[in-house]
């Protein structure tokens, strides 16, 4: 059989890869490998998904830099390949792990499958470095799975071959779907657990992280969001373990009423919360993908997106972090039912819940030659 080994460092990589992690174990040998580039952010999507690592590279560090998070990174992989001798690495979008797992499967010439190819905002700047760490994989990547056409098309304007190339669908639909079917109905625990927040009230959730937006767009960000708190609503705001991003909010928000500024979610509680809120304030990837399956509307807080088709759907709208278009944007939705309908029932452009069937399908049919 074959052996397939996984590369992953953080939660949005472990709630993609999780479905494809369950698939391939029906076709060969999988192995997990976590960089533990995230930690308590990364592990509890693991307990919920029932994946044990087989490799924990334990690299997070106090006040880690992208300089700490890829060398240590790419030094601790070399052991772990030596010793795993896998056919297939596998990889997932654009994080600093994903780049890192890729240029080590090159090092060691081994093939590398990259998971939601192909997406690009064309800014190298924005995202980052997610912009750069995703392009640099592709091209270390030898089979590459676009979530969309166009993020195909992207990747054969960049001369990849189209035979490496397949258009699939995105995971994260798949893990969404599952996620849901393991929570079931029982909701007292949620909603014990959400006890401070009013669910007579329509819900915004809001995430917010970006590297890009540190500084004055940040500021911006949360003085719409003041604003919004106004209208009769509730804003749940899970706000991010980094202390760049909690030394803006908490001082902006900490004491805004309608706004519920929370520890990071796990990732049940998360979905849960996402199934039941009106609208969707973010700029994670991740969230623009899940939302449209679940018919919420969502302003993405970016200049640029690397996730373009859901703004030509309709499911999403770009709203920048401009305080007046936030606000403005959020109003519209929240008082002109026919606009947010038609956000509502746009059909989700990223997948029907089979991309990882689909990957498995690939890999299965594979023509394995020497390297």
């Amino acid at each position: 059989m074959r052996r397939f080994l996984f590369i992953f460092g953080t939660r949005p990589e472990a709630i993609k890869l999780a479905p494809l992690i369950l698939q391939l174990r029906e076709i060969g040998n999988v192995s997990v490998c976590v960089t533990g580039q995230h930690r308590e952010m990364l592990d509890q999507v693991l307990r919920f998904f029932s994946i044990t690592p087989d490799y924990d590279l334990k690299i997070m560090t106090q006040g880690q830099t992208l300089f700490t998070v890829t060398t240590r990174a790419l030094g601790s992989l070399e052991g772990v390949i030596r010793k795993d001798r896998p056919d297939l690495i596998l990889v997932q979008g654009d994080t600093t792990t994903a780049f890192a797992g890729a240029l080590a499967g090159f090092y060691s010439r081994v093939r590398v499958a990259h998971v939601e190819a192909g997406l690009r905002s064309f800014n190298k700047a924005s995202p980052f470095p997610e912009e750069m760490n995703r392009i640099l994989a592709g091209h270390l990547a030898d089979l590459h799975f676009a979530p969309t056409k166009a993020a195909r098309l992207n990747l054969l304007k960049e001369n990849i071959p189209a035979e490496q190339v397949h258009v699939v669908g995105n995971t994260v639909i798949d893990a969404l779907l599952m996620g849901l079917g393991i929570i079931g109905d029982d909701e007292r625990g949620f909603h014990e657990y959400f006890r401070a927040v009013d669910f007579s009230k329509r819900i915004i959730l809001v995430t917010g992280h970006r590297r890009e937006s540190f500084g004055r767009p940040f500021d911006s960000i949360c003085r719409a969001l003041r604003e919004i708190a106004k209208e009769d609503v509730q804003i749940v705001y899970p706000v991010h373990l980094n202390p760049v991003v909690r030394s803006h909010v908490f001082p902006l928000l900490g004491d805004t009423r309608n706004i519920h500024l929370i520890e990071p979610l796990e990732y049940s509680h998360l979905i849960w919360l996402l199934k039941k809120c009106h609208l969707v304030l973010t700029d994670s990837g991740g969230i623009q993908e899940e939302a449209p399956s679940l018919g919420k509307p969502v302003l993405v807080m970016r200049d640029v997106t690397e996730r373009i088709e859901g703004i030509r759907a309709g499911t999403a709208l770009l709203v920048g972090t401009d305080r007046k278009k936030i606000v403005s944007s959020a109003k519209t939705l929240l008082h002109d039912g026919v606009v947010y309908s038609r956000m509502a029932r746009k059909k989700n452009p990223y997948g029907d819940g089979k991309a990882a069937a689909r990957i498995r399908d690939i890999i299965r049919r594979m023509k394995w030659k020497s390297r």
